[in-house]
């Protein structure tokens, strides 16, 4: 999900979004940890995904407005 799909999202979705990411990022390490998963960039993938999430939330607490 790139940032500007990220920013046009509502703050709900925003967090449903976020919640789904954390599940997805919990299913990839049990993956890893079996030896089942192929795609090991999929882990970093969603980690970042999760830290912008995360970092717009924050903008959007302290009314921090991005161009």
């Amino acid at each position: 999900m790139k940032v500007n799909e990220i920013r046009a999202l509502g703050s709900e979705e925003l967090v449903k979004q976020l919640e789904e990411a954390g599940k997805e990022l919990f299913d990839l390490r049990f993956r890893l940890a079996t030896k089942q998963l192929v795609n090991h960039r999929e882990i970093r993938r969603v980690r970042k995904n999760i830290a912008q999430m995360k970092t717009l939330i924050r903008e959007r607490e302290l009314g921090i407005r991005q161009a």
